[in-house]
């Protein structure tokens, strides 16, 4: 008996011959000189639906990421191109900033002193704030003693002088700085009104005036002035929250004169009967008020 051989025979198993394509992406081996494999290829292992879409999250991250890092490159970029930092004091310099700020508003510069430490060195620099404490001052009937305050800060002064400006409150200071000028209501009686030269067009309007120890005078040849001793009074009562309840100036015992500030910084003292307006000079040398704020 022959014996037969344990090699297997391929014909006897695979008679018709199974074509293989390859990948595109390789190099056939029929290039190679080589025969196709008969082996059968091994399925590919596949992942959980969980794994895949884990991979997708994380290809997503890495996309956003790499996009803000495009971003910033870009941005970069352009920064280096211009010339531009994130603050244009860094940018532009101390000087050009601070010629920039002079075409802003105060209340604008003052914000910009709470930027950071950079911008407040430029934005409360005096040379900025001393033109505007003369455009500020200008035009008006009083200039308070504040001013002459030496705070070592024209923003300082600035912020002081806009309060005193906004000051209702009277002092005494107040009344004895300035000369005051006296007139007549419509609703005062002929008789009163007859004396007042400033009704009749004969003459300016009286004058009174203030003095530190309580006194109060007029002019010589007043006619109204009977040569009678006057006194005055500054009356102020506060509520509980410290705001202002009632406030008023009196002279002897006649009516109480409303105390109201105008526009002008200047005062007026009024009742139905006559009313004091203070004489403005802001023109004459020294300032006048209380030294210390008062609100």
């Amino acid at each position: 008996m022959t014996a037969r051989s344990h090699q297997a025979d391929p014909s006897r198993f695979f008679p018709i011959p199974i074509p293989l394509y390859p990948s595109p992406h390789t190099q056939s081996t029929d290039s190679l000189g080589v025969g196709h494999s008969h082996r059968p290829r091994r399925p590919q292992p596949t992942s959980p639906p969980g794994d895949r879409m884990a991979e997708r999250e994380r290809k997503r991250k890495r996309a956003a990421e790499e996009w803000e890092r495009r971003k910033r490159g870009r941005k970069r970029e352009k920064e280096r191109q211009v010339g531009w930092t994130s603050d244009p004091v860094e940018a532009l310099g101390e000087d050009v900033m601070g010629r920039v700020m002079e075409f802003l508003d105060a209340r604008s510069v003052a914000r910009c002193t709470a930027v950071s430490c950079a911008w407040r060195g430029v934005a409360a620099d005096n040379r900025l704030w001393a033109p505007m404490c003369t455009e500020l001052m200008a035009g008006k009937a009083h200039i308070p003693r504040l001013t002459s305050i030496r705070t070592g800060s024209k923003l300082s002064t600035y912020s002081m002088v806009i309060m005193d400006g906004k000051r209702s409150r009277i002092t005494k200071e107040d009344l004895c700085d300035h000369a005051w000028e006296y007139r007549f209501t419509i609703a005062a009686p002929d008789y009163w009104r007859n004396l007042d030269p400033s009704w009749k067009h004969t003459g300016p309007p009286m004058r009174r005036y203030f003095h530190p120890d309580g006194y109060h005078s007029a002019d010589p040849h007043d006619a109204v002035w009977g040569g009678h001793e006057c006194t005055y009074t500054v009356i102020t009562s506060f509520v509980d929250d410290g705001q202002i309840r009632e406030h008023y100036v009196r002279i002897n015992r006649w009516p109480p004169m409303k105390v109201s500030r105008k526009d002008d910084w200047s005062w007026e003292l009024s009742n139905h009967m006559y009313r004091y307006n203070s004489i403005p000079d802001s023109h004459r040398k020294g300032c006048t008020g209380p030294l210390f704020p008062v609100w």
